[in-house]
């Protein structure tokens, strides 16, 4: 099969790409949602640090299940049917969080987390396709579309519990999320999409023995993991020092996700300049700092500041990874990357769920917070190895 850069036409990447850009908004708010209402959901359920942990457990394992399925999907319904019909889970699912009791949360938080899972790969995938000349780049700023989504939900939930309207917020979200849906689904035929490789026609088949696919398992793996436990528990151990307000706490996830945001910018304009290995190496680094400042914070400025850093740190790593994956498989992008987020999805609801148990085994998120510590150092020396068979290009134009 022919690549898709060949064929497709410029209006329709740029169309395609900003409807990626419209889903990645409404898609980043519920990625992060369980993190800022997690003390409001401990405090409604009366969670221990172990149920709480296995919220994400609960979200990443559907999206982990959901993402099994979203390269059949996009391989018989295209791309863009994946993105619309995991827009309308996650909008039933969010609308529906509050509306019961603790098992039917479960089962919403499970929803949108499948939901997740049907979206999410369908749009980097779609991205990284029509985009060849500057997947990294084209990769970074659709995740800074998703950072910005990320970044508001901390402060639209303070603002809601501050004001007891926490079940209207959820309606809005995902009233946000149904109206991106029918706007895709609705988009006119002649929006030309490219074609995923097909598992029973392509001539092509994937090649499980190649050395790189084993490595980026582990980092799709490790990074989801990664960013949740870390993201997931900031607002949770803020609120432990007890040296601010709850509605400061809850907000302190925010830091972080700026922080992704704006790496997120500054990496499409750095690429350019640099090699994307490198930066996700130094990035790391970074992360790595901004993780153990953390541990050792008692204040929300020390919060603030660490968090920020390790935001900072981690906002390329991922849209690197992704960049990674679409060069070494190519047409048989699709199919890798179904297993790929599959794995990364385990990530996110393995690495949360052991902050909580390491928390609750040793009395405080503190030691907890040491696996999304470790998490970052193993990625370090994962893109330290040789294991690239593509190598990466000089810079690239954005």
């Amino acid at each position: 099969m022919q690549s898709t850069e060949f064929t497709l036409s410029r209006s329709s990447a740029r169309t395609l790409t900003l409807a990626a850009h419209a889903a990645f908004w409404p898609i980043g708010i519920v990625t992060v949602l369980l993190s800022p209402l997690l003390p409001t959901l401990s405090a409604r359920w009366s969670l221990s640090y172990s149920e709480a942990g296995a919220l994400f457990t609960a979200q990443f394992l559907a999206s982990t299940i959901a993402v099994a399925f979203s390269g059949w999907l996009i391989t018989r319904w295209g791309f863009r049917f994946a993105m619309s019909a995991g827009l309308v889970v996650i909008a039933a699912s969010v609308i529906l969080l509050l509306a019961g009791s603790r098992v039917l949360g479960y089962i919403c938080i499970a929803g949108y987390g499948s939901g997740l899972g049907f979206a999410v790969p369908a749009a980097n995938l779609l991205v990284a396709e029509v985009n060849p000349a500057r997947r990294s780049a084209a990769l970074n700023l659709l995740n800074f579309s998703w950072s910005v989504g990320a970044v508001a939900c901390p402060f639209l939930v303070a603002a809601a519990a501050k004001a007891k309207h926490i079940p209207f917020l959820l309606a809005l979200v995902a009233g946000f999320c149904l109206l991106v849906a029918i706007g895709i689904a609705v988009m006119p035929s002649s929006i030309e999409e490219p074609r995923a490789a097909d598992s029973k026609t392509d001539a092509f088949p994937i090649d499980w023995k190649r050395r790189s696919l084993p490595v980026l398992l582990a980092l799709f793996f490790l990074y989801v993991g990664t960013e949740n436990a870390f993201g997931g528990w900031v607002a949770s151990y803020a609120t432990s020092l007890r040296t601010m307000s709850l509605a400061m706490a809850v907000m302190t996830p925010s830091f972080f996700y700026v922080a992704l945001m704006i790496g997120r910018w500054l990496a499409t304009f750095l690429l350019r300049k640099i090699h994307d290995l490198p930066m996700a190496k130094s990035g790391l680094v970074l992360a790595c700092a901004g993780m153990a400042g953390l541990m050792a914070s008692h204040s929300l400025l020390g919060v603030a500041v660490s968090a920020s850093i390790a935001g900072l740190g981690l906002s390329s790593v991922y849209p690197i990874t992704i960049s990674f994956l679409s060069r070494e498989f190519g047409p048989n992008a699709s199919r890798v990357g179904s297993v790929a987020f599959s794995v990364a999805n385990i990530g996110g609801a393995s690495m949360p769920w052991l902050v909580g148990v390491f928390s609750g085994h040793f009395g405080g998120l503190k030691v907890g917070l040491a696996v999304p510590l470790m998490g970052s150092a193993v990625m370090y020396l994962l893109y330290g190895a040789d294991w690239h068979s593509v190598d990466a290009p000089q810079h690239e134009a954005v």
